[in-house]
């Protein structure tokens, strides 16, 4: 399978909800490739976000794909409703369900992307069986839950072993990063194998969140013509 450009998904957590249509036209503008959003239910997680509505609503305000990331107990009940709410790729996190591969097969029903996420502990062993049947996995680079949280530099190590498996076994899933991205890491973590960025408050909080796009592309392009 072979994968578009790096992706550069800023997360709307981070963005400034009375303006976030704004916000959003903003990073759709200088580039971004996806809009991604956190669902959060109080108990995977400790903290709440928001729901089927609002992804219903940001499909409807943007052209871009939307990548739900469930990080929620029981997310097969819920795929369904994001699946026709607009979500593009829906993400679950191995550690929330005993049935993986069946939600990972209900995500495809809904003709959607599937993604699978590991938290900062969880190894790379747990997704053997499913890495030849999704399409990205998400590195979790902080432990999940808030916005604004130091880069876990272990995980780098995490990051090059699933670019190591899915280059001996010519798997096509992306490499995707969510947790402490800054276009300041952005060139290490290309080099490591990432082709998907998770980026929010590196992003939204700034004065100008459309020019910090512009800049993690620019380094992620950079990084990606110095691999060999």
């Amino acid at each position: 399978m072979n994968r578009s450009p790096i992706e550069i998904a800023p997360s709307i957590l981070a963005a400034d909800f009375t303006i976030l249509g704004q916000e959003i036209k903003a990073v759709e503008e200088a580039g971004a490739s996806a809009i991604h959003v956190d669902v959060m239910d109080g108990h995977f997680v400790p903290n709440i976000s928001i729901g089927v509505p609002i992804v219903e609503s940001l499909s409807k305000a943007t052209r871009l794909p939307l990548h739900v990331h469930l990080m929620i107990e029981r997310p097969g009940e819920f795929v369904q409703a994001f699946a026709r709410a607009g979500a593009h790729r829906i993400l679950v996190h191995q550690e929330a369900t005993a049935h993986l591969d069946r939600v990972v097969a209900s995500i495809h029903e809904e003709n959607c992307e599937a993604g699978v996420v590991l938290n900062p502990a969880t190894p790379t062993v747990m997704l053997k069986e499913m890495l030849d049947r999704i399409e990205a996995v998400l590195v979790m680079t902080v432990n999940p839950g808030f916005g604004g949280q130091k880069f876990i530099p272990q995980m780098f190590e995490k990051i090059r072993e699933l670019r190591d498996l899915r280059s001996r076994y010519n798997y096509g899933f992306r490499i995707a990063v969510d947790g402490g991205v800054t276009p300041e890491n952005t060139a290490e973590l290309v080099a490591a194998g990432c082709d998907s960025l998770v980026a929010g408050t590196s992003i939204f909080h700034t004065k100008n969140p459309g020019a910090a796009v512009r800049q993690m592309r620019q380094f992620a392009t950079e990084a990606t013509s110095q691999r060999v």
